[in-house]
């Protein structure tokens, strides 16, 4: 069962596990998306259709956190703060070669072969290119790799894996931008969501330790890092 970090009659936080689709898609496989429309299903004991409206993706191998809306003004609203960027996502990432500077702004152009479902990184102004950007800070550093914080200005498809790669530092255990290895996730986690609530237009700050083995030599700079975003 997906766990779930807030819950009412507008929004749903939970957090996506590696591995599963956030929505579905030609393989056919369950998505997240249905698992949850499934949970609300049951345990509200609702007829028919449920609804659950997706404000944002997260690739397939990622976990993490990700907000539904459970009501179709719930979804409008939602949906407006994530193109005004009033809706915040942060990651934490377990990068390769750990020498990079302390923090930097990243900015790309990146363009998706239709084909193979690819991205990469093109020069400004090519044809069907979409303009990336994210800003990182580095939060340790050990023999091999580094962990960062990672900070989304846009939301392109694999946009943080592309990019980081691009920069010259892949993420570690990334199959398709990296050297991945069967049985390991990828070290990419959706850890933080800021966002106003649809309705009560609170400020509502959301956290999610990294469950993926990757992570677990930066354990306690994890939790020092989660806390002080809750405080």
């Amino acid at each position: 069962m997906a766990e779930i970090v807030y819950e009412d009659n507008h929004l749903l936080i939970a957090v996506k596990p590696p591995n599963v689709l956030t929505q579905s898609d030609a393989t056919g496989d369950e998505s997240f998306q249905e698992q949850l429309k499934a949970y609300v299903k049951e345990k509200y004991q609702k007829p028919g259709e449920v609804y659950l409206g997706l404000v944002h993706r997260m690739d397939r191998p990622v976990g993490g956190l990700v907000a539904f809306a459970r009501t179709g003004k719930a979804a409008a609203r939602l949906s407006e703060q994530l193109r005004e960027h009033r809706m915040e996502r942060e990651y934490l990432a377990v990068v390769q070669n750990p020498e990079l500077p302390d923090t930097a702004d990243l900015r790309d152009f990146l363009l998706k072969d239709e084909k193979s479902g690819n991205v990469k990184v093109v020069p400004e102004g090519t044809t069907d290119a979409r303009e990336a950007r994210l800003s990182y800070t580095v939060l340790e550093r050990q023999e091999n790799t580094a962990l960062i914080h990672v900070r989304l200005e846009t939301g392109r498809k694999h946009q943080i894996r592309v990019q980081l790669m691009h920069f010259g530092h892949p993420i570690v255990y990334d199959m398709r931008y990296g050297q991945g290895e069967r049985g390991q996730s990828i070290a990419l986690w959706g850890a933080v969501l800021h966002l106003d609530h649809p309705t009560k237009k609170e400020r509502m700050t959301f956290t999610s330790s990294p469950a993926v083995a990757a992570f677990e030599p930066y354990q306690r700079t994890i939790e020092n890092f989660l806390q002080s975003v809750k405080e």
